[in-house]
């Protein structure tokens, strides 16, 4: 199969890495995230007005360049190496998905403006009993007239500080854990009666735990089908789970590429330990970690217009592989750097954190094994 990229996706990856390279340095990431607000509107200015890219992935029609999700996995791919905190994932990702699946109305001016850069979305769908379960809500959607109600709370939603909107998963009827029931709301942030307690997570993101009370919503607020948009939420957090793969095979290729560099430069006894046997295989172990984890994503971009179960078995796939490898070449990492590579100075520090929340992030290892197994024998 051809995993080569057309020569628009290479010009793709070369401005977004030389904007990244002059602009997303260490220093200034690291003063961005330490700032009071957590982020640099400017560069998600630029990433609008420069640059172009918030619309890469959608169609012509939609205001869009025309790429898909080979553009996304790109873009994610730089993002991850520049270890990007901007809210791309939950705002053109995911909230573009669901726009642009779910058709809403108003749908075509808000993915507008997504592409200028205009409005910011989260997705709050955690909550803390679902354990990774998409369908298991307690947060309630209640018919008013002919409107909604909104009750509950979601838990760690990324990027919600920085968020004018949110993407809300609720319950208008069934039980907590039915397929049956499950709605998708697009909420204003600022909206009455939402409360929300901010907080830094390990890795330099921003999240919010969110609380819903007695939330009025209009009717048209609802995206996708009333009480059965389960299979809308599972497309586009494969999605999401399949960019997110992206950003990791990018903080896995800066993990090794540094830890390779560090290991020629430290010296032992007199020469450099990246000549010692053993820390070469180690190495080389990093190394076959990596490459494993970049083919099992481009697999998995490549079948996301698959039908559900194929396209659900190969974001699984390589969410299962990914979790490996960023535990695996996370923890070789540091410890080849000894301590010092957990130290807030060095950059090795920060990728290693990302890599763990990646690791979890959408599910873990066993969820999806668990996963990839009920979708192969479901039926036999």
């Amino acid at each position: 199969m051809d995993f080569s990229f057309t020569e628009e996706q290479s010009m793709l990856r070369d401005t977004v890495a030389s904007y990244l390279a002059d602009h997303y340095g260490f220093e200034a990431r690291r003063a961005g995230i330490a700032s009071e607000a957590g982020w640099r509107p400017e560069v998600w200015k630029a990433f609008a007005e420069d640059l172009g890219i918030l619309g890469a992935a959608f169609s012509e029609d939609l205001g869009g360049l025309g790429g898909g999700a080979v553009d996304t996995l790109v873009l994610m791919e730089e993002f991850g190496k520049a270890l990007v905190v901007e809210p791309y994932l939950g705002t053109v990702v995911i909230g573009g998905g669901f726009l642009e699946h779910g058709k809403p109305a108003g749908a075509a001016e808000l993915i507008g403006k997504i592409i200028s850069g205009e409005i910011t979305l989260a997705f709050a769908w955690a909550e803390p009993q679902g354990r990774y379960n998409l369908r298991d809500l307690k947060t309630t959607a209640r018919k008013d007239g002919s409107g909604y109600v909104l009750n509950g709370h979601k838990a760690v939603v990324i990027g919600a500080p920085w968020a004018s909107h949110l993407i809300v998963t609720a319950r208008t009827g069934g039980g907590q854990r039915d397929p049956e029931g499950v709605c998708v709301f697009l909420v204003e942030a600022g909206a009455r009666g939402i409360v929300t307690r901010d907080y830094p997570t390990v890795d330099g993101h921003r999240a919010s735990e969110v609380y819903f009370e007695n939330v009025s919503l209009p009717g048209e607020a609802l995206i996708g089908p009333e009480g059965a948009a389960l299979p809308l939420i599972e497309q586009v957090v494969d999605e999401a789970i399949a960019a997110t793969c992206a950003e990791a095979c990018g903080v896995l290729r800066k993990l090794h590429e540094g830890t390779l560099e560090y290991a020629r430069q430290r010296k032992q006894f007199g020469a450099p330990i990246a000549s010692f046997q053993v820390l070469q295989h180690r190495m080389v172990d990093m190394f076959i970690q990596v490459e494993q984890a970049v083919s099992m994503t481009y697999m998995a971009h490549i079948k996301l217009d698959e039908p559900a179960a194929e396209r659900a078995k190969a974001v699984s796939a390589a969410k299962v592989q990914i979790g490996r490898a960023c535990r695996f070449v996370g923890q070789n990492a540091i410890q080849l750097h000894g301590g010092m590579g957990m130290t807030d100075e060095m950059a090795i520090g920060h990728y290693f954190k990302r890599a763990t929340m990646i690791e979890g992030q959408f599910g873990s290892v066993d969820h999806h094994l668990r996963r990839y197994e009920a979708l192969s024998f479901d039926g036999k």
